[in-house]
């Protein structure tokens, strides 16, 4: 959506994408070591796929452009063309990627459950059996936090109960957690427990922690060699990348323990919001840094009048708003954003 807002700054809450480099960011980014990552020599990115490994507990990591990226080379490595993919209700893979895993890696998507999270038992439910005449059951892709489930955090109970099953029926697992780090600071389980019943893990720089550019796939030896080689293929393999790397490596560093005052943030706007049910606007419950608004005026019409009083938020339907909360708005900032939510939408109702 264009922002049309022409007074001060207005107060972005369309995604934790928005934020923009903190001075020191940009200081650490200055003063990169670089060298050509083609020929694997750029040691400011070797210094991030080392540390990255390290924190989720796997051998190797690859620092890529964008988490689609790291998404679609994950199913590259996993799949073989007209294979099925077993994953949550509304996943990114299969909604935010243009197609992606239909057009590179040939595969078709079966979403399972409900709001984006889904059980073991649902999982066995849903997976095919082996005949020539369907698509081969192959891999099993969990986002968390969920995007389009409003942030949710899979519950770690449940997601070795489904590694269990994806087991049993020899299924990979992928990890899309574009935003983990959110639910490792929702749950205080460490990022490497989080991790630690997939195959591959795709993390994100450029949400929550605040990086310009970038996510990593990280994996054992074999799987990340295959995926250095899709990086190749799909224009992925960047020169002098450690002046991006170091970012991410400072924010990976520095960000992620902030992260909770985010979801404080989330918290508190959800509050002001169901405080005012007449207001039409129905927030739904604020598990990490993304909150869902049901509305009763049209969400499209709604957000444009957001935009002209300096609210920036997402249309996520006809009826619904997505609002997350990140580094770069603060507490006050969210407040503000929630009364001016409330009052538009309030005009917009009539008496």
């Amino acid at each position: 959506m264009r922002a049309v807002y022409t007074g001060a700054v207005p107060i972005d809450l369309r995604s934790d994408t928005v934020t923009r480099p903190s001075p020191e960011m940009r200081a650490v980014m200055a003063r990169a070591d670089v060298g050509d990552d083609v020929y694997g020599e750029d040691p400011s990115v070797r210094a991030l796929e080392e540390r990255v490994a390290a924190l989720l507990g796997k051998e190797r990591a690859l620092y890529v452009p964008s988490g689609t990226m790291s998404n679609q080379i994950a199913l590259l490595c996993h799949t073989n063309r007209s294979d099925e993919v077993y994953v949550g209700e509304g996943s990114h893979c299969a909604y935010y990627e243009s197609g992606a895993g239909a057009a590179w890696a040939g595969v078709q998507f079966a979403e399972v459950g409900k709001g984006g999270t889904f059980t073991a038992s649902e999982l066995d439910a849903a997976i095919r059996p082996v005949a020539y005449y369907m698509p081969t059951p192959r891999l099993v892709v969990v986002e968390n936090t969920h995007n389009r489930g409003g942030g949710k955090v899979f519950d770690q109970g449940e997601v070795e109960a489904i590694a269990k099953v994806a087991r049993r029926h020899g299924l990979g697992l992928h990890l899309d957690g574009a935003r983990l780090w959110n639910a490792s600071a929702r749950t205080g389980l460490a990022e490497e427990t989080l991790a630690a019943p997939f195959d591959s893990v795709s993390v994100c720089f450029s949400k929550g922690l605040g990086a310009p550019v970038g996510s990593a796939l990280v994996g054992s030896e074999a799987l990340i060699g295959k995926a250095h080689r899709f990086r190749k293929m799909l224009g992925g393999g960047m020169r002098q990348a450690g002046i991006l790397a170091s970012a991410a490596l400072h924010a990976v560093e520095h960000n992620r323990a902030r992260l909770v005052r985010d979801h404080e943030s989330a918290a508190r706007l959800e509050e002001i919001l169901a405080a005012s049910p007449e207001s039409g606007l129905r927030p739904h419950p604020a598990v990490t840094n993304i909150v869902l608004i049901e509305t009763k005026a049209p969400a499209e019409r709604l957000a444009r009048a957001a935009a002209e009083v300096g609210v920036l938020v997402s249309v996520f339907g006809a009826h619904r708003l997505r609002v997350v909360t990140h580094m770069d708005v603060s507490l006050a900032d969210v407040e503000r954003a929630a009364t001016q939510l409330l009052e538009t939408s309030r005009a917009m109702s009539g008496p």
